[in-house]
């Protein structure tokens, strides 16, 4: 699995990889979603957007104070957005009362990790549990690698789901479901391979019938072991 092209955890990197692809490319990365990913581009950036070459007048003179340019960072100085985020890590303005995130980098055991990521998920919170996941591949050993991103990106094709966003759902389910099958004979840490696979097919099925209704998160989570 490729490392995090930023670094750091603005959002939902699974969720960025289908920004592109959205019909209607929400602000939010994570990331996902982050474009799901909640990360922000800044105006006249290499988007296609902004002022044309040659542009003259005093809009194109004014540029913003580089106190204005700054990313927002964490406590320890890593590239983090600060901006709020409802339950579904959708980004809300600055000031606004939001739901906060899991601290990122936490050393979790297997056991740990999955209680809370399925704690999160019944609570109708899988960017979350995401996030609970992400932590969990970032430090696992090479052979178990596929198994965490797999499982986080279950809980990022969920968060697409209830975000009405059917093609990124069903892409990051169809991507968690082939990641975990390998494990299916094994089943560590009595992850329920074959339930949560046919639970990602099911509702990828769902979803091609009716794209259109955002999906509620919590009745919809999985179990994660049997």
């Amino acid at each position: 699995m490729e490392d995090r092209a930023d670094g750091g955890r603005d959002g939902c990197r699974f969720c960025a990889e289908e920004a592109a692809g959205r019909a209607d490319a929400e602000s939010a990365r994570t990331g996902s979603p982050e474009a799901a990913s909640g990360r922000e581009r800044a105006p006249g950036s290499a988007s296609g957007q902004g002022s044309a070459p040659g542009a003259a007048g005093p809009e194109a003179a004014a540029a913003p104070p580089p106190s204005a340019r700054r990313r927002d960072r964490d406590a320890d100085g890593r590239a983090r957005n600060a901006r709020p985020r409802d339950g579904l890590g959708r980004p809300l303005p600055y000031g606004a009362p939001g739901v906060a995130r899991q601290p990122e980098g936490v050393v979790r055991t297997p056991d740990a990790t999955l209680t809370e990521a399925q704690r999160l998920l019944d609570a109708g919170m899988p960017f979350h549990a995401h996030e609970v996941l992400e932590d969990a591949w970032k430090t696992a050993p090479d052979p178990e690698r596929a198994l965490w991103r797999g499982l986080a990106q279950l809980a990022v094709g969920l968060t697409h789901a209830a975000r009405a966003n059917a093609t990124g759902a069903v892409t990051l389910l169809d991507r968690g479901a082939a990641a975990l099958t390998p494990y299916a004979d094994t089943a560590p840490y009595g992850i329920d391979v074959a339930a949560l696979t046919t639970w990602a097919h099911d509702l990828t099925a769902r979803l091609r019938g009716a794209p259109a209704d955002p999906v509620p998160a919590a009745g919809s989570a999985p179990r994660l072991r049997a």
